[in-house]
């Protein structure tokens, strides 16, 4: 094997991990919402969406994570093309399924009763279940699951393949446009289906919302999601100039061409 054969090797290594564990992470996390007016010290932002809903961003935490994910989707797109993506994306859904598989062994667990009698009061001497608690943390309901995933299969899909068509119109140029915009389409798509599954299709009657609820939630999401794209992209083309640093300019213009030319075959 090569010097840059095993460079190449390293990267897509690098960067299928920090993909993976961003990826695993913001799903775990993905339980708690967070008041992003009342992080950054804001007012609420009251937003009317659909006339009957009048919103504020409150997100699940793991919108924190998921833009690390766009941009190594980006550079992975950029570097290994449409194989390397669907390579990753296929892991990472094994990965998390495989994580939910366990965590549902895991809270079925009966606790031990010394466990439970140390953790029994919170810091100000209220009653606590720390069992319940564990669950209510990390179990998800399999519509959330299910239309997780699925908004993640399609998101990854529909922005690789945006991403090489832009990238056989405009060529090596316009890394922002290829990335920014396969971005904002996939993440369009991704916003609704995941909300349409989860809180929709798969839910029960009691807990099913209505449909302007559904856009209304979306967009709010959507809107996040674009802001963040765009502030990012600073940071696409930092990590675009590190990776030719270490690959060498000749050599990672090379890659990039290969992997735009195979990617292109395949769409």
């Amino acid at each position: 094997m090569s010097s840059f054969d095993k460079k190449k090797q390293r990267l897509f290594i690098v960067l299928t991990g920090i993909f993976l564990t961003n990826a695993l992470l913001a799903e775990m996390v993905g339980t708690k919402i967070f008041s992003l007016e009342a992080t950054l010290n804001l007012a609420p932002a009251q937003i009317n969406v659909f006339s009957d809903w009048v919103l504020d961003f409150n997100l699940t935490a793991g919108v924190v994570l998921w833009p690390v994910v766009f941009i190594t989707t980006d550079i992975i797109n950029e570097y290994f093309g449409r194989a390397g993506v669907k390579r990753i994306t296929f892991l990472t859904v094994g990965f998390i399924i495989y994580s939910f598989l366990i965590i549902s062994i895991v809270t079925r667990l009966d606790p031990a009763p010394f466990w439970l009698d140390v953790n029994s009061t919170t810091p100000e001497g209220e009653p606590f279940n720390i069992n319940y608690a564990f669950n209510k943390v990390f179990l998800q309901a399999a519509g959330i699951i299910i239309g997780s995933l699925t908004a993640f299969l399609i998101g990854q899909f529909l922005d690789v393949f945006i991403f090489h068509k832009l990238r056989f119109l405009t060529g090596s140029k316009m890394l922002w446009l290829r990335a920014t915009g396969s971005t904002l389409v996939s993440q369009l798509i991704d916003s609704f289906v995941v909300l349409f599954i989860a809180f929709y299709f798969l839910a029960s009657a009691e807990n099913r919302w209505s449909i302007d609820q559904v856009y209304a939630v979306g967009t709010i999401n959507y809107i996040y999601k674009f802001i963040i794209a765009i502030a990012l992209t600073p940071l696409l083309y930092l990590a675009h100039a590190i990776i030719d640093k270490y690959l060498g300019k000749e050599k990672a213009e090379e890659l990039m061409e290969e992997a735009a030319s195979n990617s292109q075959k395949l769409i």
